[in-house]
């Protein structure tokens, strides 16, 4: 189906204005607090033939740089070029691949999963940041990825969330956050129940799930540094 004109442009615009630094992105922490952990719970359920990663949603490729030391090939994609071209730029190196890629474009989709095969997938704070419309398109390209033996690893905000960003603008937010609102980009409301939803209905079952902090790379004013409370799944085909 695609995003629409205007929220494609908030997020190039996004990438456009952020510095190529870690952590200049407020969800961009270190793969110490996101991917390896997310790994180490994704590990048990994954299939002993090697399979490529995915990356869905990269952003700046912090995550994707550590899959592919785990993964031997690992591909990070997101639907604006900025973003891509951000990805690009933070890895010199070429550890990863990075694609400008729709994830609700279900023939580009289906062109990726031609090319790569079955694939284990990684999906971080992404279906509460889609457009509504979007997000059964986004749940069904996670199960054409992940095949009959891939795996995903898929994490999303909880409800809870808004409470806590919502506290953190009173007063004026902090100025990671203000950058992510002056670009017109705000988290969806979601149910907490609706990502387990999209996925089941997308005909992948359930593997395990728990809660997870989506850690953040902004601080309050005492400290503190300001992590999202959030839900991680294992998702794939069979037990």
């Amino acid at each position: 189906m695609g995003v629409s004109s205007g929220y494609l442009e908030a997020w190039e615009g996004f990438w456009r204005d952020t510095p190529v630094i870690p952590g200049a992105a407020i969800w961009d922490c270190d793969s110490a607090l996101s991917a390896e952990p997310h790994l180490e719970l994704l590990s048990p359920y994954l299939d002993a033939a090697p399979l490529p990663a995915v990356d869905l949603g990269c952003g700046s490729g912090t995550q994707t740089r550590y899959l592919a030391k785990h993964f031997g090939r690992a591909y990070g994609v997101d639907f604006a070029a900025a973003e891509v071209d951000y990805a690009c730029r933070a890895d010199p190196d070429g550890m990863a691949e990075f694609r400008q890629l729709d994830a609700s474009d279900t023939a580009a989709v289906e062109r990726l999963h031609a090319e790569l095969g079955t694939a284990n997938v990684h999906m971080r704070g992404v279906i509460h940041q889609c457009e509504a419309a979007a997000r059964p398109a986004v749940a069904e390209a996670v199960a054409k990825l992940t095949g009959e033996r891939g795996r995903a690893f898929v994490v999303g905000l909880l409800s809870a969330a808004k409470t806590v960003l919502r506290e953190i603008a009173e007063g004026g937010p902090p100025p990671k956050l203000a950058s992510v609102f002056s670009h017109g980009l705000t988290p969806g409301e979601v149910d907490d129940a609706v990502v387990p939803e999209l996925l089941c209905g997308a005909g992948l079952s359930v593997l395990a799930q728990g809660r997870i902090e989506l850690v953040m790379t902004e601080y309050r004013p005492d400290g503190s540094r300001i992590d999202l409370p959030a839900q991680w799944l294992v998702v794939g085909r069979g037990e």
